[in-house]
């Protein structure tokens, strides 16, 4: 009869383990969810201040065509991206060529004002 006390016993613990554990991981899943989703949120802002951005260097820089064209190519991947880890590829890529725009904008001083 001792022994069924301990296998009760054993049972209850083993059981509220994995429900403890099973909660950790729900409550864990949920957090990095609502992280990613601050995350796109930001990235979809950063994307949507883009063409303020190409609008008001492009009229100083007429001949910089294809640095205005990567800037478009690189938000048109990140609005068709499907996946996290596309929308990362495209950020990327739009760092790449913001900072060829930045390095622009600064070429023309009169755009500061």
């Amino acid at each position: 009869m001792e022994w069924l006390y301990i296998l009760i016993g054993v049972v209850v613990v083993v059981g509220l383990f994995v429900t403890g554990t099973y909660n950790a991981l729900v409550s864990a899943r949920n957090r990095a969810k609502d992280q990613w989703a601050q995350v796109d949120v930001q990235l979809k802002k950063r994307f949507d201040l883009i063409p303020n951005l190409v609008e008001t260097v492009k009229g100083y820089a007429k001949h910089e065509k294809d640095t205005f064209e990567q800037v478009v190519e690189a938000r048109n991947k990140f609005n068709s991206a499907n996946t996290p880890e596309q929308e990362m590829q495209a950020a990327g890529e739009l760092n790449g060529v913001l900072s060829r725009l930045f390095a622009l904008a600064e070429a023309y001083p009169e755009l500061k004002a």
